[in-house]
């Protein structure tokens, strides 16, 4: 199911940069409303937690499409 560049595609350009911008909207706020050390915490390591798992769905959907074109 994760091998399909298909799932990647969704998961690397669209879900996970979305979560990781609500995430660090979330942080702000949280920020700016006053819990500063837990707006802190989910603005770096959530949101860099996403964002580092859409590079990762990245790579490996360039993988699965190189490995699909050197299959035909």
């Amino acid at each position: 199911m994760l091998k399909k560049p298909e799932t990647l595609f969704v998961l690397g350009y669209m879900l996970l940069p979305l979560l990781a911008l609500l995430s660090a909207v979330v942080g702000l706020t949280m920020i700016l409303g006053g819990n500063k050390i837990a707006g802190a915490i989910v603005l770096v390591v959530v949101t860099q937690v996403f964002t580092f798992g859409a590079f990762f769905a990245l790579r490996a959907r360039k993988a699965a499409v190189m490995e699909s074109r050197d299959a035909e």
